[in-house]
């Protein structure tokens, strides 16, 4: 199976996710990694999880897995593709693995899955991310996984009254 090895597992997303990502997504501390500027609320996940499972991932533009522990069925983290690129054959990522769960090799494992899932299933040529300077842990996280610094976007994220640079990493499927 493309998506597990012995320690974790990646899985679509269910209803019973909904407490979970609920958490994630209101974390204030996380806001300022990606997009978020309100809270979300039970409604509108719960309308997101639906149509998780209703529409196919060139519709949606996205794909969202759940990163779970494999022997405690545990559920530590999400894996993202976002403005998949069906034409162009490539695909937004990002990652989030629970605060308790960090820096025990399970965001590398959960990349490597998802690189083995996106190249060797779904067919793309290229993964990306853009990572605020100041994220030294994700910068680390994707470069040791294979990911190249291909450019600096200056003043990028507003900060409050300051802004900050952010870098954009890619991996190639050269195969």
């Amino acid at each position: 199976m493309l998506l597990k090895n012995s320690r974790i597992t990646l899985r679509a997303v269910e209803p019973e996710d909904l407490e979970i990502l609920y958490e994630w997504e209101n974390e204030t501390s996380l806001w300022m990694h990606g997009n978020t500027l309100a809270p979300y609320s039970k409604l509108v996940l719960r309308q997101y999880i639906n149509d998780a499972l209703e529409m196919d991932i060139y519709q949606s533009k996205q794909l969202r897995l759940m990163v779970i522990l494999t022997d405690e069925q545990k559920t530590i983290g999400t894996v993202d593709l976002y403005d998949i690129d069906a034409h162009n054959r490539r695909a937004g990522i990002g990652i989030l693995i629970d605060q308790e769960y960090r820096q025990q090799g399970i965001a590398s494992q959960t990349l490597e899955l998802m690189k083995e899932y996106a190249f060797g299933f779904l067919y793309l040529h290229q993964l990306y991310a853009y990572i605020s300077v100041s994220n030294t842990k994700s910068i680390d996280l994707f470069s040791k996984s294979g990911y190249k610094q291909i450019g600096h976007l200056k003043d990028w994220l507003q900060r409050g009254e300051t802004f900050e640079d952010v870098l954009f990493l890619q991996l190639i499927n050269e195969k």
